[in-house]
């Protein structure tokens, strides 16, 4: 897994970027990466990893999500199946000068803070703001930057909203620690579905097993342990969406186990793999991969 730092260029003629991608899903990088612009994303229908700061979770039925700047994210098409059609505003807050006894923007101004927390906003929100992101396709010069103002301004007043992290993550922890984090990651990915061994983790990172835990802690929130775990579980409800067994994913995802795959399954997801198989049939969950009480991130890499 590759983290980067992009580099966003504004479109001709404007002061910010909209992008609407609508090929398919294998042509598209999705890499974790950070970048100084503020991004709104808009999945306008399919399912997909919504992978923010600390937190990851899956979604269906499309998705909206702001951004904050600097906060590390994977594109919205990560583990998507085609059709998948995405329209991405990134602009930076420098564009969005307002006088100070402007009360009416104090609101945006909000806004733009919470997006530091990454802010999930729900289907009615999804379904009212569509029409004026197809639109934001279509328009130019001054009336496209007065339409972001509107997007951004609607957006500012609705309360139909979760925020993703319970505390920001600072971009330096993966700056500074790009390649070791870099290397973790990819050893997971290529080793989830096996026994993992924390002191080879820990040797990779060239790092003794304390100092790795310490770490591994400090960069994510959470233990190596219940990242590998949490991995692990959004791998399995994948492989449920395409209608393998419990048992088979269990043992697909490096759980040798299936009474510990069902417990760890409902801790992060709160339900259980049949309750999930049944909803998705369903075409109405919406999985985040919860985490106990005590512990402060929502969800992880």
């Amino acid at each position: 897994m590759k983290v980067t730092f992009e580099h966003v260029i504004s479109d001709e003629k404007s002061s910010f970027c909209v992008i609407h991608n609508n090929l398919p899903v294998s042509l598209l990088k999705w890499e974790y990466h950070y970048h100084p612009e503020i991004e709104l994303v808009c999945v306008l229908s399919g399912s997909g990893t919504r992978h923010v700061g600390y937190h990851k979770s899956n979604y269906t039925n499309g998705d909206l999500v702001l951004i904050g700047s600097n906060i590390p994210h994977s594109g919205f098409g990560l583990n998507s199946i085609d059709p998948h059609e995405e329209i991405v505003l990134q602009f930076s807050e420098e564009i969005l000068q307002f006088p100070q006894q402007e009360v009416e923007a104090r609101s945006i101004k909000n806004l733009l803070e919470l997006s530091k927390y990454g802010i999930h906003f729900h289907d009615e929100v999804h379904k009212m703001m569509l029409p004026k992101l197809k639109l934001m396709l279509e328009s130019e010069g001054y009336k496209r930057y007065l339409l972001l103002l509107e997007i951004l301004f609607e957006l500012s007043k609705c309360t139909d909203y979760e925020l993703l992290n319970k505390e920001i993550m600072p971009y330096t922890i993966i700056s500074k620690n790009k390649t070791r984090l870099e290397n973790i990651f990819t050893y997971v990915e290529h080793n989830y579905d096996k026994e993992i061994n924390i002191e080879d983790v820990a040797k990779l990172a060239n790092l003794t097993l304390p100092a790795f835990c310490n770490f591994f802690k400090k960069a994510t929130q959470i233990t190596f342990t219940e990242f590998v775990n949490r991995y692990r579980i959004n791998k399995a409800c994948l492989l449920m969406a395409q209608d393998k067994s419990i048992s088979e994913c269990s043992y697909s995802c490096g759980f040798n186990n299936v009474t510990y795959f069902n417990r760890m399954f409902k801790k992060y997801t709160e339900k259980t793999p049949s309750e999930f198989m049944k909803n998705f049939a369903q075409n109405k969950v919406n999985v985040d991969l919860k985490v106990e009480s005590e512990v402060k991130i929502k969800a992880s890499f």
